[in-house]
């Protein structure tokens, strides 16, 4: 069943006039190159991918918006006027986006809707952005608020950050909001400049597997379709820490404290350092007695990370694929390394992705301890690598894999389709 038909199916204003009815799409998304960057004022090239969560609703005269999980059939309501504080519920993304929306002087709207998602469960693919960006549109009066997807963005992000109480970057928002077809987006996170970095799909492929971990530690934001989910139990960025029943790597400081705590140690120094974007690799040995040896090695990830990201823009201009997989490669290390956030899970995955001819470049994908790995793959190999994963990661893991073939898409907004 649709979106829509389990709109009409529970809504008597959507099966009174089905012609009201609209729906908005939004769609996940999986980041290239340039992980734990955003919050550090860097660089990201995400890429906006169809698999996507529909939002089907009818827009309301009053100021009350009620939204069912076509998953669950949980159905959350809530008031525009007193949307009160955050419930520790997936609605709080929903709502936490009219509470932005209304501190931005953003006008809207009340709504009935269903949501529908092709996201995959605890899968890391930023199905909270998603939420978000669905809920934006369908609460404005203006399409998109009136604004632009960036602005659009910000504003998401704004929920996360001051209503749910996540404190992630703006990478997620942003990549579900300016997605392009076949291409991906550069964004710099301190200027906000942003441009589309065409990724030539015609032969190549973006394949997307699943670590198929119970991700305790990594709760996607997907775990919106669960009534009993709370959004402090997630890890991505900002992530606030897991389950008490979680083994016991938690404990150390979390890597964004790290990273505030390297600027902190440089800028007494250099009072112009605000954030590690502001050092260059040529000079991280300059700073290196300034922290620990853990400190630095967070610190040296994302200055490092930053140049991936500038040297894999201009290989994808180029169409230098061998550079693409040495700089992905270059990337998984360093996260695993100086960041420690790749588990074994992962690792086993790039391990049996990069050992199948016509794979161009594998690593982990997102915020790590389990969820995703992104792999760039000739069309041709990509049944190969299909059949590499299911026959060997669950030999190596004991866990079972996903595998999806994802296209790059454009950015959340109304569609005709029937969701």
């Amino acid at each position: 069943m649709t979106a829509r038909d389990r709109l009409i199916a529970v809504e008597p204003l959507a099966a009174a006039d089905p012609s009201a009815i609209r729906v908005v799409r939004a769609p996940g998304r999986v980041n290239l190159i340039g992980e734990h960057t955003d919050y550090n004022l860097g660089l990201v090239l995400p890429a906006a991918i169809g698999l996507e969560l529909h939002l089907a609703y009818v827009p309301t005269a009053d100021r009350r918006v009620e939204v069912t999980s076509e998953a669950t059939g949980d159905r959350q309501a809530f008031d525009l006027d007193s949307i009160g504080p955050k419930r520790g519920t997936w609605v709080d993304y929903v709502a936490g986006t009219a509470w932005a929306m209304a501190r931005e002087g953003l006008a809207t709207r009340g709504f009935r809707g269903v949501i529908a998602s092709s996201l995959p469960q605890s899968s890391g693919l930023s199905s909270s952005a998603a939420l978000e960006l669905a809920a934006a549109w369908a609460l404005a009066v203006e399409p998109g608020a009136g604004v632009s997807p960036l602005q659009l963005a910000r504003t998401c992000q704004r929920a996360e950050n001051e209503y749910v109480g996540v404190n992630c970057g703006l990478m997620d928002q942003f990549a579900c909001a300016c997605g392009i077809h076949g291409a991906a987006v550069a964004l710099d996170c301190r200027s906000l400049e942003w441009r589309p970095v065409p990724l030539r799909l015609d032969t190549l492929a973006l394949v997307v597997c699943h670590t198929g971990s119970t991700r305790s530690l990594t709760a996607s934001c997907s775990s919106w379709a669960s009534p009993a989910f709370s959004p402090t139990a997630r890890c991505h960025r900002g992530w606030r820490g897991p389950p008490s029943s979680a083994k016991g790597w938690w404990r150390a400081p979390s890597r964004r404290t790290q990273c505030e705590g390297a600027v902190a140690a440089i800028a007494a120094a250099d009072p112009a350092v605000h954030s590690l974007r502001d050092l260059t690799v040529s000079r991280l040995p300059l700073v290196r007695d300034r922290m620990d040896d853990e400190t630095f090695r967070r610190c040296r990830h994302v200055v490092t990370e930053n140049a991936r990201v500038e040297h894999a823009i201009a290989a994808f201009a180029a169409g230098d694929l061998r550079a693409i997989g040495e700089l992905w490669a270059a990337s998984h290390v360093s996260l695993r390394d100086d960041f420690g956030v790749v588990s074994s899970e992962l690792d086993a995955l790039v391990e049996i992705a990069t050992d199948v001819p016509g794979v161009v470049a594998s690593r982990m994908t997102g915020a790590g301890f389990g969820g995703c790995t992104v792999n760039l793959v000739e069309r041709v190999a990509v049944g190969a690598l299909r059949d590499r994963v299911n026959a060997e990661y669950a030999a190596r893991t004991g866990l079972s894999p996903r595998v999806w073939v994802v296209d790059a898409v454009a950015g959340a907004g109304l569609t005709d389709e029937a969701a």
